[in-house]
């Protein structure tokens, strides 16, 4: 039972949490709310304090006047011999000058008599009087009277709140009791009435506070939710202006604004429309020029043994330079594709291990004269997934040729790993790696991690893009890895099934071993 309500309160506290950290107008009225309840609390206790001295400050003057007039009498008594019985007659008297309901009690006895000596009225029990107060009273100069808030006590009634007020004439004390019940009365309507006019003002001003954020909030809102809508592409997304405020202002900026980016957007679809129109045209355009270009080059190679030496070596360049705009123009019309929206798969159900070894195949004498080898790690059974043969041995062939590009001369570890729904595939290099942020763009058209560093296999700076596009088109994931003198890793992630949504990848991205240097640096840190 404790269980539930725990997870009852912790779960409300967690929803009102998120409900003031995403609402302006909650945070404002919580916080008008809390200060104005400080105020009134604050206000509330200053009045209440200002309101019982000033009531005890007017009992106090009242009964002074009462113990002037008592000590008067007394005064004029003290020629007879205050017996006893003489004692309790002016007891009395000074007591029935408080008229028929009581407004005080009178206890009446001389210095230094004992606690229970003296005479009290109306059974008024004589310990009323608290010893401090005596004690003041015979401290002080004659004629000053001294007075404490204490408790009247009867002998049958409980006791009860008064002010206890003394003076001395000559031998004896005289000191009056003043209950205090209508003066706490008092106090106990004015300090309800405090309460209950600060909640009234606290709750008021929490709702002003409401009214007056909701006229800012919900134009804000209504702008967050329009800015929403123009980001996800709804570029006829507009604010409604009403009036001539600052919030019409900003409504009429926003809808400046959307109208310019509108605008613009549509300058550069048409400007990468006419660019993707062009890269098309030029390479279908060149296709046939380079195909006779290609035929001449590929005679001339292989007569290249009866020319001179310095033609020879001319017609062998020739001969690469026309492979490499070959290539080139291969890529550009896969790109004009994509952008197109133009290319498709054509699946079939492979094992991906026949894939890795293929293109590993290809590449293994280019990695071997650069001095490294390419490592295998292959699971025991197939891995099956209905796949695009060409397009994945493409990203296979340009993820290898990266990897002997940058892996200055180091082994290459192809690492293939499934589950039940994906497949995936790792090249891990051991060369330069990649710097912090390279990852975002080494998938970018015709970027380079270092300009200045000259390629030395080929390559057109499209083959990363061009993968990326087909892993895309499979419905799958290339991602890139890397560190400074670490290397770099890049894994590719499919869904075992066409059309099937990617959930997760069977490979971890960053490397084992560089995972686990990181946990062995962590745990000696945090013993040290």
């Amino acid at each position: 039972m404790k269980t539930t309500v725990r997870r009852v309160v912790r779960g409300l506290w967690r929803r009102s949490y998120v409900r003031w950290r995403r609402s302006i107008q909650v945070r404002v009225v919580t916080s008008t709310l809390l200060i104005s309840t400080i105020v009134a609390v604050v206000l509330g206790v200053f009045l209440m304090q200002q309101i019982t001295t000033a009531l005890l400050d007017g009992k106090a003057e009242a009964a002074s006047q009462q113990v002037n007039e008592g000590l008067g009498i007394l005064r004029r008594t003290t020629g007879e011999n205050l017996g006893v019985n003489v004692a309790e007659k002016v007891a009395k008297e000074l007591a029935a000058r408080g008229g028929p309901s009581g407004l005080y009690e009178v206890y009446l006895r001389k210095v230094n008599e004992t606690t229970n000596g003296g005479v009290p009225t109306n059974d008024l029990d004589p310990r009323s009087v608290p010893p401090r107060l005596t004690k003041a009273l015979s401290e002080a100069p004659s004629g000053q009277k001294v007075w404490t808030i204490g408790e009247l006590t009867r002998q049958y009634d409980e006791p009860e709140p008064a002010l206890i007020m003394g003076g001395r004439d000559g031998p004896y004390e005289l000191y009056y009791l003043f209950p205090l019940d209508q003066e706490q009365r008092t106090i106990s309507i004015v300090q309800r009435t405090l309460v209950g006019v600060g909640i009234a003002l606290a709750l008021l001003l929490a709702a002003i506070a409401s009214v007056v954020t909701r006229q800012i909030v919900v134009p804000v809102r209504l702008a967050a939710q329009s800015a929403e809508r123009l980001a996800k592409g709804r570029l006829e997304e507009r604010m409604k202006v009403r009036g001539e405020d600052d919030l019409a202002k900003l409504g009429r900026s926003f809808n400046d604004m959307a109208e310019t980016l509108q605008e613009k957007i549509r300058e550069l679809e048409n400007l990468s429309q006419v660019q993707r129109q062009f890269v098309s045209d030029v390479s279908h355009e060149l296709r046939t020029p380079l195909t006779t270009m290609k035929i001449a080059a590929d005679m001339l190679y292989e007569h290249r043994e009866d020319f001179q030496a310095g033609v020879s070596r001319s017609t062998e360049l020739l001969q690469s330079q026309m492979e490499r705009f070959e290539s080139l123009l291969a890529d550009l019309l896969e790109i004009s594709r994509h952008d197109a929206g133009a290319a498709t798969l054509d699946v079939e159900s492979l094992d991906i291990r026949e894939l890795v070894l293929g293109a590993v195949d290809d590449v293994q004498d280019v990695a071997e004269r650069r001095g490294g080898k390419i490592v295998l790690k292959l699971p025991g059974e197939a891995c099956m997934a209905d796949v695009d043969r060409r397009r994945v041995a493409r990203i296979l062939r340009n993820l290898l040729f990266n990897a002997v590009e940058h892996g200055e001369g180091r082994d290459i570890v192809v690492t293939v790993a499934a589950d039940r729904d994906a497949v995936a595939l790792a090249v891990r290099d051991h060369g330069t790696g990649l710097r912090p942020g390279d990852a975002q763009h080494v998938f970018e058209r015709f970027w380079r991690a270092d300009p200045s560093r000259a390629r030395t296999i080929g390559g057109t700076g499209l083959g990363l893009s061009i993968s990326r596009e087909d892993a895309q088109l499979h419905g799958g994931w290339l991602q890139a890895w890397g560190e400074p003198g670490v290397g770099s890793q890049f894994r590719l992630s499919l869904p075992r099934a066409a059309g099937a949504e990617l959930r997760g990848s069977p490979l971890p991205l960053v490397p084992a071993e560089v995972e686990l240097n990181r946990t062995i640096i962590a745990d000696l840190e945090v013993a040290e």
